[in-house]
């Protein structure tokens, strides 16, 4: 075999290596979201996303709540048992809001219980799909984010306090047309919040939920934390099922020449042993 014929069956091997490794992916996934649904009795919906390598080019791509994201969940819920609870693993930036008040007003309307499980963080239209569980199930460490509507890379509150405190009269035609688009945008939001979490929360708590979340109170990117969120009044479960790590784990980012982080992958029940030939201090 010469040299011209070993060349091209390597990189016939390289070009479909790639898709081998995203099938065996993939299969586990599907074995281990359905380890999950047997032993939670329940119907499992994975909404992950990651920045993922584009084919075999390698090209990153960000991945948030979009429209093909509701479709799919939606007939998902769809294909499920009244009777049936539902668990939605998610992990996302967020998205649109379209999408993501399609999927919580699908997940409000079903009969069983709802657990939206949060490994590591939901923000933005993931805290939305959030308000629509029953129970919220987090890591220790995973956060939500507000629900304030953003306006042309802007938040909605802080167009609304830049026309606010200046005079009317030395305001452009297209902020004020923005300030506009502002305050229903803010108001939408604040009741679509309360319209979703009055299923599983009081009155009282869903109206002081879209408060907080939709007015403003913090920065988009604000992290809020599982004590935050109890205080605001969110039913937050920290009881995480080891198998929700083992499936973070399938969704790896894109690949990179190092990882920027490494450890053993072993559960330290105690102090780990050191290697041989070396003692303790």
């Amino acid at each position: 075999m010469d040299f011209v014929t070993l060349l091209w069956i390597f990189f016939i091997i390289i070009s479909f290596a790639p898709m081998i490794r995203q099938r065996i992916i993939n299969t586990a996934r599907r074995e281990l979201l359905e380890q999950l649904e047997r032993q939670r009795g329940s119907r499992v919906i994975a909404l992950i996303h990651r920045q993922e390598s584009m084919s075999i080019l390698g090209f990153p791509l960000a991945r948030y709540i979009d429209i093909q994201d509701s479709e799919q969940v939606l007939r998902a819920i769809k294909l499920t048992d009244e009777k049936v609870p539902i668990d939605l693993i998610l992990h996302t930036p967020g998205g649109l809001v379209l999408a993501a008040e399609q999927i919580a007003n699908a997940l409000s309307r079903h009969p069983a219980k709802v657990t939206v499980i949060v490994p590591h963080y939901a923000m933005s239209g993931g805290t939305l799909i959030a308000l629509a569980a029953d129970e919220i199930l987090m890591d220790e460490n995973a956060v939500l984010g507000p629900v304030d509507p953003q306006i042309d890379k802007y938040p909605a509150v802080s167009i609304l306090k830049a026309v606010e405190e200046k005079d009317i009269n030395k305001v452009d035609d297209t902020t004020l047309i923005l300030a506009d688009v502002a305050r229903k945008a803010i108001q939408q939001v604040k009741a679509t919040i309360q319209r979703i979490a009055c299923c599983h929360y009081s009155p009282e708590v869903a109206a002081s939920l879209a408060e907080q979340l939709a007015s403003g109170r913090w920065t988009h990117d604000y992290p809020i934390s599982v004590e935050e969120g109890r205080e605001l009044g969110l039913n937050i479960n920290t009881d995480m099922p080891k198998e929700i790590y083992k499936l973070m784990n399938l969704y790896p980012q894109a690949g990179q020449r190092r990882p920027s982080v490494e450890y053993v992958p072993v559960p330290y029940s105690e102090r780990p042993r050191l290697p041989r030939g070396r003692e303790e201090p």
